[in-house]
């Protein structure tokens, strides 16, 4: 299996939904790591570059049609795009993700999206709250009682966040991962969730 991770970026993705992740993944809190267990990638519609919400222009690694299919996971970040067309050719990706039992995370109004094309009918999942849930997904969402009121839920390899989660996202895939040990994965999100201060307080 290859150690790549891919991120799904559409236009006017939302950047700080894959800075916690991104970050854990490189790195540690000394420096970049030699050799770390994952790689991170991004994929978008096309090679040429991609803007956030923020303005910041990202160079793809990989196409839609020339992204690899052995990779360890697919990261669907949220933003605007997942309510314009090109999100539908995202649709066959996920699909054969989810079939081949690939971890899948989505955050946000990606979340949404999968709600739209029927991906959280069978597993627990969380999102932007259920009536926008409902409303993106229409007909193909028939398991509202599937949702969880959470900042992020992890089901069956697939997890799904709020767009105020960014952190707990991370910390559910990096769990699914396996990325380091509980512990270390706990002392990641406790340290951003908390803040230098409150955990290391002056005497």
């Amino acid at each position: 299996m290859s150690n790549e991770i891919l991120y799904i970026l559409l236009p006017d993705y939302a950047e700080h939904e894959v800075v916690y992740l991104a970050q854990a993944i490189a790195s540690d809190e000394y420096a970049l790591k030699e050799n770390p267990k994952y790689v991170n990638k991004i994929v978008a519609p096309t090679m040429e570059p991609i803007k956030s919400i923020g303005g910041f222009r990202t160079l793809p690694d990989y196409s839609f049609d020339t992204m690899p299919d052995d990779y360890a996971a697919l990261v669907l970040i949220g933003g605007f795009g997942w309510s314009s067309p090109v999100a539908e050719q995202v649709v066959p990706i996920v699909r054969k993700a989810i079939e081949e039992g690939k971890t899948v995370g989505a955050i946000c109004n990606a979340a949404s999206w999968m709600a739209r094309h029927g991906f959280l009918n069978a597993v627990k999942h969380t999102g932007n709250g259920l009536e926008q849930l409902k409303i993106w997904g229409g007909e193909n969402y028939i398991n509202p009682d599937g949702y969880i009121h959470a900042q992020a839920v992890s089901d069956n390899n697939i997890v799904t966040a709020n767009g105020s989660a960014t952190l707990e996202f991370a910390k559910e895939l990096l769990t699914l991962l396996d990325n380091d040990t509980p512990e270390r994965i706990e002392m990641y999100y406790q340290f951003n969730k908390q803040g230098f201060c409150a955990l290391f307080p002056l005497n």
